[in-house]
């Protein structure tokens, strides 16, 4: 069990910072129970505050700290669902139900939070409209948020660990500090800073075999944090007691790393993290260093596969806007561009990549399906609109869908002529020759179905050419890509428009989606379908004098896998922040020689939705 311990005087004052924003302006004799009634509980990381199955007996503020909840199956497979930050009320509902606890509770950190029993909480709702009110409300948001946000609160306390030589510690953290300051208040801390302001020289190094000293470096901490929105610790260069103390107070760790050093261990992760007791894993984000006129990362999987990470990022520190991008990430304010698969119709986005860019609004993590994985790719690579059209149209321009197997075996379509195209683009995007996900400046995912598993599939690692290839793999109409073993086509059947996916994408705040299903319906105004040579006839007159408005078997292919995705838009659409769908109703999914005019529509509506009024001050941003 946690421990429980008298009411610290340091405490109180930090308890008294989130009632009022909890509860609101309640009446005195509820804030008095409370203070009578609360009582202080502090919990080691990686120890358990309350188990899934339990009876609920008591309802908990986290104070400081952080806790991660898990829900096991009836299979006995355990899950993360969320993460619980300060200033949030945890266990009421059993006590609102008289249910065991849904989820088990666990410190990431060291945390300290405020306990009222079963039988305080029901006094304190009859004597208190203003409390009960107050708690129905976060159960209603949390709910609400679980349902279609992210689950991961941002972060409070951010340790910044050097994991190789060459890295400008003092001089990354300022710079991050200054973007983070437009989210909320900072303070970078380090061991010389926590030293001087405890008036105390080297007690960040004594701590480990002193009491009184590591009491007193907990007490000032926990102040700090209560007065900051971000507090950024740095550690030592070296595995000393205060780096470790770093990893063991941080609720996010950012392991920076020069990008052109050795993929190694360092020292650090060694001693200090490899280390760690269990289920004290707070994330750990590595932030990889470029300079700043390079054209692409490259090698990144060799950093990735020797570290258990959350996440990785690509930083050029001396841009600004990249230190930007990771502050948002950081403050959980990301922007995610989603792309939706549509044939030729995908072109659109190329037009609403332009219109972003002409606003200013960045992208930080960009997803698709079909041809929304390849202009996703394109946005990734950070290239401009005007190298994003012309790069596109090179490709586009030959047809990209027009050979066609003679004897069809297994697809309609060859596909030759689209792994070409692909590898080429990639090529100049990226200057590689086969180039890696992992290796885009902006965090990128695609989505592909496994047809061996029967299942979506989301493609964050490996080649990108080949995560590419299969999330454009329609059925029946283009061939299939054989990956470890299994069978892999076009996402669309699974998911067409992953706005889903984004929702869950570690510091995402802001969802941008672009739709290209048919906005309405088309009318066939035939009483059966003709006969093959009718048809055939029909596709030999021009255009304007035919008869039969039916598609052709390719675009029926196409379009039919996608149906069960299309029929989850309202569903899906409740997810976006800023939602485009261009009017595209007369464009087919093979007319590729359109390119300049889906462009542009998909342009024009892109101007048309940012330049609203409830998003003309830029809040899309």
């Amino acid at each position: 069990m946690p421990k429980a311990s008298d009411r610290p005087q340091h405490l109180d004052a930090l308890l008294m910072r989130h009632l009022p924003t909890l509860l609101g302006d309640v009446e005195p004799s509820a804030i008095e129970l409370l203070l009578e009634h609360l009582e202080w509980v502090e919990i080691a990381g990686g120890q358990p505050l309350m188990k899934q199955g339990e009876a609920g007996d008591a309802m908990y503020l986290l104070v400081s700290g952080r806790l991660r909840a898990y829900i096991t199956n009836e299979y006995g497979e355990q899950r993360m669902v969320r993460e619980i930050a300060r200033g949030q009320i945890v266990g009421e509902m059993s006590l609102y139900t008289d249910e065991p606890r849904s989820a088990t509770l666990v410190a990431i950190r060291d945390s300290v939070l405020v306990r009222l029993g079963k039988a305080e909480f029901k006094r304190l709702l009859s004597i208190s409209a203003q409390v009960s009110i107050a708690l129905t409300r976060q159960i209603i948001q949390r709910l609400q948020t679980e349902a279609s946000r992210t689950s991961m609160d941002r972060p409070v306390t951010v340790g910044l660990l050097p994991v190789s030589a060459g890295v400008d510690l003092a001089g990354f953290a300022a710079s991050l500090a200054e973007q983070l300051g437009t989210h909320g208040r900072v303070v970078v801390i380090d061991a010389a800073w926590l030293d001087a302001d405890l008036g105390e020289p080297g007690i960040t190094e004594r701590a480990s075999s002193d009491v009184d000293a590591n009491r007193r470096i907990a007490v000032r901490l926990d102040e700090i944090e209560a007065a900051h929105d971000f507090v950024l610790l740095l550690s030592d260069t070296t595995a000393t007691p205060w780096t470790s103390r770093c990893t063991r107070h941080c609720d996010e760790l950012l392991l920076l790393a020069d990008a052109d050093q050795p993929a190694l261990l360092h020292p650090i992760e060694e001693e200090c993290l490899v280390r760690r007791p269990a289920r004290t894993d707070a994330a750990e984000i590595l932030v990889l260093l470029h300079p700043a006129d390079r054209r692409s990362p490259s090698g990144t999987a060799a950093w990735l596969a020797r570290r258990p990470l959350a996440d990785h990022r690509h930083i050029r520190p001396e841009l600004t806007r990249d230190m930007a991008r990771l502050a948002r990430m950081v403050s959980r304010t990301g922007v995610g561009l989603v792309l939706a698969g549509g044939g030729a119709r995908g072109l659109a986005h190329i037009g609403v990549h332009r219109a972003l860019q002409e606003r200013g609004i960045e992208i930080d993590v960009v997803g698709g399906t079909s041809i929304g994985s390849v202009m996703a790719a394109y946005v990734a690579a950070d290239q401009s609109s005007d190298a994003v059209t012309r790069s596109a149209r090179r490709a586009f321009s030959s047809n990209p869908t027009g050979d066609f197997n003679l004897l069809p075996m297994l697809s309609l379509i060859k596909g030759r002529r689209l792994r070409r195209i692909v590898k080429q683009g990639l090529e100049e995007l990226t200057g590689q020759d086969d180039a890696q996900v992992e290796d885009l400046w902006k965090s990128y995912y695609c989505v592909a179905t496994n047809y061996s598993k029967a299942s979506e599939q989301i493609v964050r690692s490996g080649s990108l050419r080949n995560a590419i290839l299969a999330s454009i793999a329609i059925p029946g109409a283009l061939p299939p890509l054989i990956s470890d073993g299994d069978l892999l086509c076009d996402g669309g059947t699974f998911n067409n428009f992953p706005v889903d996916v984004m929702r869950s994408t570690r510091g995402i705040g802001r969802v941008i989606g672009v739709d290209l299903s048919f906005r309405k319906p088309r009318r066939i105004e035939h009483a059966e379908v003709p006969g093959t040579w009718a048809l055939l006839r029909d596709r030999l007159r021009p255009r304007k004098q035919r008869r039969y408005k039916l598609p052709s078997l390719a675009a029926y292919l196409m379009n039919v896998t996608i149906l069960y995705s299309t029929s989850r838009q309202r569903e899906v659409r409740k997810l976006t922040d800023v939602y485009m769908n261009p009017p595209l109703d007369r464009v087919g999914m093979l007319q590729w020689n359109r390119f300049d005019q889906i462009v542009q529509q998909g342009y024009e509506h892109a101007c048309q939705v940012l330049d609203a009024p409830k998003l003309a001050t830029g809040s899309a941003a």
